[in-house]
Parts: C-alpha cells; sequence; structure tokens
C-alpha cells in the first residue's frame, strides 16, 4: 500500500509498544543518561547497543525540536542521542551516535563482562573490516534511504530505489567478504574454539549459528526496520528477497535487544510524515 495524501501527522513524543515497556524500566537514575527521541534512528542503534551490552543507563526522552537547556548542555546543537556522564569525577558529556557506540562498546570490554560489538582484539583485521561496513553505513546506506523517502519527483524516487537496493548489495559484499576473510581461516586450525566463537559474535547476525549483535547490525537496523515500515508505506519500497538477506534481516527485527528498542507502526509512520510530503523543516525530522 502506497500513501498519496498528507494528514497532516506531526513526529510522536512518547514511544509506543515495546519500547515504551523499556522506558519503564529505565528509569531509575544511573550513571549514564541517555538523552533520546523515540523516532530517531540515531538514538535507536545506541539504545539497542545498551541493552545488548548490558551497560546500566536511564533513559530521558526529549522534544529535540524545543531544545531544552539540559540537552543543550551535552550536546550544543540539541541533536539527540546525548549522553550525561555521570561515572567519572567530573560529569561529562558525549554526543554523536557512531562515538557514543565505540564508548560504551569500550566500556563493556573493560568490564569483560564477555560483551562486544566488535570481534576480539586479538584480530585488529577483523574490526577493521567491521569498521568498513559500518563506514559503508554511514556514506552510503543512509544517505540513499533518505533519498527514496524525501524527493516528490516520482522519477528522483525510482533513482533513490536505485541507489538503496545498490547500497544494500554493497553492504552484502561486505558481510560476505568478512565472513570468507575471517571465519574461512578457521577451517586451517590456526583459531583456538574461544577466538572462533568471539570472532563470530563480532560479526553480527550475518553469520549463520550467531545469535549476537554486531556493530553493522546496530549501526543499519533502525534504517532497515524503518525501510521496512516508513518506504513501503509512502514509496512502495519492497526490501531485497535474497534468502540469506531476509534471514539476517528477520533475526535482527526479533533480537531481543533490537525489538525491544522498537516502537508501533504508527509512530513512525506519523513522525515521518512530513519528511515524505517535504513539509516545512519545522514539523519535520531533524
Amino acid at each position: 500500500m502506497t500513501c498519496n495524501r498528507d494528514s497532516g501527522k506531526q513526529y510522536h513524543k512518547e514511544c509506543t509498544g515495546l519500547a515504551l515497556e523499556l522506558v519503564k524500566k529505565r528509569t531509575e537514575p544511573k550513571d549514564i543518561t541517555l538523552f533520546g527521541s523515540c523516532f530517531c534512528p540515531y538514538v535507536q542503534r545506541v539504545w539497542a547497543a545498551f541493552e545488548y551490552l548490558q551497560i546500566p543507563y536511564q533513559y530521558y526522552e526529549v522534544d529535540p525540536y524545543k531544545k531544552p537547556k539540559n540537552l543543550l548542555e551535552l550536546s550544543p546543537k540539541g541533536l539527540v542521542p546525548a549522553l550525561r556522564l555521570d561515572n567519572v569525577r567530573t560529569p561529562k558529556a558525549l554526543n554523536e551516535s557512531t562515538v557514543i557506540l565505540e564508548y560504551i562498546n569500550d566500556l563493556a570490554e573493560q568490564q569483560s563482562n564477555g560483551r562486544s560489538l566488535l570481534p576480539p582484539l586479538t584480530n585488529p583485521y577483523a574490526r577493521a573490516l567491521v569498521r568498513l561496513q559500518s563506514d559503508h553505513i554511514s556514506r552510503t546506506v543512509i544517505p540513499a534511504f533518505f533519498r527514496v523517502l524525501i524527493p516528490q519527483d516520482p522519477v528522483k524516487q525510482q533513482e533513490g530505489k536505485k541507489e538503496f537496493y545498490s547500497a544494500l548489495d554493497e553492504l552484502v559484499r561486505l558481510f560476505e567478504r568478512a565472513e570468507k576473510e575471517v571465519l574461512g581461516e578457521l577451517t586451517s586450525g590456526t583459531v583456538g574454539e574461544g577466538e572462533r566463537k568471539a570472532l563470530m559474535k563480532g560479526l553480527g547476525l550475518w553469520v549463520d549459528g550467531n545469535e549476537n549483535l554486531g556493530m553493522a547490525d546496530v549501526m543499519v537496523g533502525p534504517w532497515i526496520f524503518r525501510a521496512t515500515i516508513v518506504l513501503k508505506y509512502y514509496r512502495d519500497f519492497e526490501m531485497p528477497t535474497g534468502e540469506k538477506f531476509t534471514k539476517w534481516m528477520n533475526k535482527l527485527f526479533n533480537h531481543p535487544d533490537f525489538k525491544n528498542t522498537c516502537s508501533t507502526e504508527d509512530l513512525y509512520l506519523d513522525s515521518y510524515e512530513g519528511y515524505a510530503y517535504n513539509r516545512p523543516i519545522k514539523t519535520r525530522l531533524p
């Protein structure tokens, strides 16, 4: 179904569904506070990582358009996600989702709780391959998503779809490269069983037999999820149908640490309507 009429709906200011249930469990003050917004994909990638890495945190919902003072103190441009860090001698702040992901992953690795979004430090090449995936997501996949959603010209929308498909194809190639070049070593007996399991975890849900989130999963997951809802509804976009891609997508959407950060579909349809009809900036998502 494609929607061709702007109903004037606005972005939501509170999570719904499973995400709201999770918010209610994360209201107790902690040493780290995540300032977030319910519709923001950049927030969701950090939120899912907090859950998976088992880093204690408090979730604090803000309206990024109103840019409250306590948010501006952490993020000068008033953008989310942002962290308030009370786990250091002098309280500090962090913003930018990719930086936050690296920070909390470093915290998890220091705590030695067995959780990490990256392959082990003993295999820097594997970590580099995952970072290539993350770089591609930031530079190509995300911009292509918005080239499908934002243009009003149907021709431009079709061009955007081609770009998005191409970006997803390249992401799959990067997944397959890491799987082949890193896990291919396992057959040669060059790594032990412990490192084998750690490598599988670090390469994420693409790897058969692995149920652990990886950095690329949380980096791209929010946009893949929104594509199946927002792009499908407003642009009649269909996701790739490859067997392994579909299996990966289903594993991601059903992973509890990702699934529990997802609101109901109406939240995303309402919140992205401004983008789909290119409304004035004051009523669009940041």
